[in-house]
């Protein structure tokens, strides 16, 4: 089964910090592409960031120097790092994995995923 759960959201201060956890099942992380999106409430759900399987990574130009991403493999983990957080991060955080031959080498923002997790709620405020 392939399978991704999101971990970590909450609550956070403008300025603060939170790691969010996406742990997988059902494939490997060194050959598959997993990004992170986000939707806010009324929104069209945008990337975040993404790391391909030989940890090369894309960031929206929102993010790039705020938010990073890193991985565990033996414990099938992704995280996302966030810092610096502003309001306009407030969403629901999802990770996203591909498995096809490109997500080997590549990872993209604006190409369809293939396999989804339920998502985790991180909300910025004062």
């Amino acid at each position: 089964q392939l399978q991704l759960v999101e971990s970590g959201g909450g609550l956070a201060q403008p300025g603060g910090s939170l790691t969010l956890s996406c742990t997988v099942s059902g494939f490997t992380l060194d050959e598959s592409a997993v990004g992170w999106f986000r939707q806010a409430p009324g929104k069209e759900r945008e990337g975040v960031l993404c790391i391909a399987g030989d940890e090369s990574t894309n960031f929206a130009d929102s993010v790039k120097d705020r938010f990073t991403v890193s991985r565990d493999n033996a414990k099938n983990t992704v995280y996302l790092q966030m810092t610096n957080l502003k309001p306009e991060d407030t969403g629901v955080y999802y990770c996203a994995a591909e498995i096809i031959s490109w997500a080997k080498y590549y990872c993209y923002l604006r190409v369809h995923y293939d396999y989804w997790g339920q998502g985790t709620q991180v909300t910025v405020s004062s």
